[in-house]
């Protein structure tokens, strides 16, 4: 296929087809779900902190100012920017983990796994149309939210999956953007958030020389001190800036000689920025109110996983249906996967009595 082409005919339409594509993720239901799915702290805990749905609108804005400069498809780097955490279950990484691990114990060796939940959900589990299942997004789209940046031959998927997108290929420059759009904006704003909470502060950040060199950045404007709001945003609005100069610095003239993997950053940055990875997992990520909380959301996972194995009436209508015509293990994974945090920990509380 073409890569705007579609598997099911559509009617002509003003817009480009990524555009399109974009315009049928933000209405769709599992977009709006975003809004109350964890990326670093549950929802409920402020309204200031990011969730799923900020982050994706952040990656977004990342990935289109990135595309525009190496003269990509902007439209389609927001479609698959808007697209890629839609399969992300509730309690972040924690909750898909669960899942997998719930699955594969029952002996669904395949488990769980988020990319493909993306994926599943534009093309299976959203039902918009009455002829077929799905967004019906165009071919390149539904690739970038498949595969990300690199080959995504994974054991799991199904062997027409393979025939249709050929999964020992790189996708897109515009999925290669997207997923290094993903890593800028998740660093800035966890950093953000972190020194918001208090989880962390500006003094733990000086172990990464990344982040002392955008410390001096910021020291150059006089902004304040280190803790107060206006020094968080002008430290996240660097941090961003430093990173995606040095992309595009990196990758222009790689996109202009049609390399097979051209995005990224030098060597010497690249190895930066694993260290500053590496130290919010160790300051932030597994400090001991995240983990808690995480705990809790893990233990909400398993019990929903029990409770709807047991007594699967529970199930909404639309899942309830679908046990006649596909595995019962599967729906149940997937009517958990489509919560919302509060959703789920409402739905635990109200079986087993509340765990927060």
């Amino acid at each position: 296929m073409k890569p705007y082409e579609r598997f099911y005919k559509i009617e002509k339409d003003f817009r480009n087809p990524y555009a399109r594509d974009r315009d049928r993720i933000i209405h769709s239901g599992s977009f709006r779900k975003l809004e109350y799915k964890t990326q670093v702290f549950l929802n409920h805990e402020g309204d200031f902190f990011r969730t799923r749905l900020t982050h994706s609108i952040e990656v977004s804005q990342i990935a289109r100012s990135i595309a525009s400069q190496l003269e990509l498809n902007e439209s389609l780097a927001e479609a698959i920017a808007l697209a890629h955490d839609l399969g992300h279950t509730p309690f972040g990484h924690v909750g898909g983990d669960t899942l997998d691990e719930c699955l594969k114990a029952d002996g669904f060796s395949n488990g769980f796994e988020h990319n493909f939940q993306s994926f599943r959900v534009v093309t299976k589990l959203e039902k918009r149309y009455k002829n077929f299942d799905g967004l019906n997004l165009t071919f390149a789209t539904l690739e970038g939210i498949l595969k990300h940046s690199y080959p995504y031959k994974k054991p799991f998927l199904p062997e027409i999956i393979d025939k249709q997108f050929d999964l020992n290929k790189h996708p897109t420059y515009e999925a290669m953007v997207v997923d290094r759009a993903d890593e800028i904006a998740y660093m800035s704003h966890d950093i953000d958030d972190g020194v918001n909470s208090g989880l962390l502060t500006f003094e733990d950040l000086k172990e990464s020389e990344l982040a002392c060199e955008i410390l001096e950045k910021v020291a150059l404007e006089g902004v304040g001190e280190e803790n107060d709001e206006m020094f968080r945003y002008r430290f996240s609005s660097h941090l961003i800036n430093h990173l995606i100069y040095s992309l595009l610095e990196y990758s222009k003239q790689k996109v202009a000689h049609c390399e097979e993997t051209p995005i990224g950053f030098e060597k010497e940055l690249e190895t930066k920025i694993k260290k500053l990875k590496k130290l919010l997992f160790v300051k932030m990520y597994q400090h001991k109110n995240i983990v808690r909380k995480m705990y809790a959301g893990k233990q909400a996972v398993k019990g929903l996983y029990k409770g709807l194995m047991e007594e699967e009436k529970m199930l909404p209508q639309f899942y309830y249906k679908q046990l006649d015509v596909r595995n019962k293990h599967r729906v149940i994974a997937d009517y958990i996967a489509s919560m919302s945090d509060r959703y789920a920990l409402n739905f635990h509380n109200e079986m087993y009595g509340k765990v927060n």
